[in-house]
């Protein structure tokens, strides 16, 4: 569709973070009459505790845009409003879990952009998880909402590769920029009735994506190698992997990056060794060598771990738990 086509068509879209903000962005420099964006009320942040937008919001309001951010998604009024935009469609790009009086009240009822290969990772996490669980592959799938999370009938899924090494971060940004374009090209196609929706294979091995806690977090050095690595990778850069410091002073250091030296196994090894020396941060396991490569001390900046060894106390041990 072009541009001028594309204006007729009223799109509520809903959505909170930057991750959001690319297929706003994309569907609004397509064309499309966006008559609404639900979103999040300003939440404080920082050090002083201000009111702050959030990214979606922000964008919003730069394009004159109306933004509807109750504090409640089952605010009456808030319902109420969005029944009478009579929109054509809703987009829901990384956003909480939407009443169906929300949801269907667009005249052909609202997609979702999710950030995996549907039916895999359903849930709240699956860019992490999937790097955390050493996936080769992932991408993107947009599917029609329904009552149930993650389940309704997808219409378009776009595959990517994942690296040995790369990160949350990086396929998140990667996910971010293909995803607008298949949103764009979702609207475009539904909205004409080139296409409906594919009702999703079930699978007795279904992988899902949970929330991320504190614990989930915690780098577990006694596992294997490529376990600790994936752990590391996928976790970065937030929330961050994180493990303990006990000398030369009690503290709590994110590991950002790691870099799998060799996976010989050496059967002489019990145990797990941090070979820590200068300009060097390495992990003897029995199962290989992992070398950390950037870190994040508590309460400081990333930076490499050759910067933070260095900056340690010469005279003491040091110590992890």
């Amino acid at each position: 569709m072009t541009p001028e086509e594309r204006k007729k068509y009223r799109l509520i879209f809903m959505g909170t973070p930057d991750f959001a903000v690319e297929s706003l962005k994309a569907l609004h420099e397509a064309g499309y009459t966006i008559c609404a964006v639900l979103t999040t009320p300003d939440k404080p942040a920082g050090r002083g505790r201000k009111l702050q937008e959030c990214p979606v919001k922000k964008y919003a309001h730069e394009n004159n845009m109306l933004v509807i951010a109750p504090e409640k998604l089952r605010d009456s009024d808030a319902i109420h409003e969005i029944q009478n935009l009579n929109a054509d469609l809703g987009v829901v790009v990384a956003f909480k879990k939407l009443p169906e009086e929300i949801y269907t009240a667009p005249r052909l009822g609202t997609f979702n952009l999710h950030g995996s290969l549907l039916p895999a990772y359903r849930g709240a996490a699956p860019i992490h998880r999937a790097v955390m669980n050493g996936e080769t592959k992932s991408g993107v799938t947009t599917f029609l909402l329904n009552d149930k999370i993650d389940e309704g009938g997808i219409f378009y899924r776009e595959e990517v590769e994942i690296g040995e090494n790369t990160t949350t971060a990086e396929l998140y940004e990667q996910l971010m920029k293909i995803g607008a374009q298949l949103v764009v090209k979702t609207a475009d196609d539904y909205l004409e009735g080139r296409i409906e929706s594919v009702p999703q294979p079930e699978s007795s091995q279904q992988k899902n994506a949970p929330k991320i806690f504190r614990d989930d977090c915690r780098i577990d050095w006694t596992k294997p190698i490529n376990d600790i690595h994936n752990h590391i990778r996928g976790l970065s850069t937030y929330p961050g992997a994180f493990t303990e410091m006990i000398a030369p002073r009690n503290q709590s250091i994110k590991i950002l990056k790691s870099r799998i030296v060799n996976k010989e196994a050496n059967f002489a090894i019990k145990e797990t060794r941090h070979l820590i020396e200068k300009n060097s941060w390495k992990v003897q396991l029995p199962d290989g060598l992992l070398e950390i490569i950037e870190v994040q001390p508590q309460g400081k900046p990333p930076m490499p771990a050759a910067a933070f060894i260095n900056g340690l106390p010469k005279e003491e041990d040091v110590k992890l738990n």
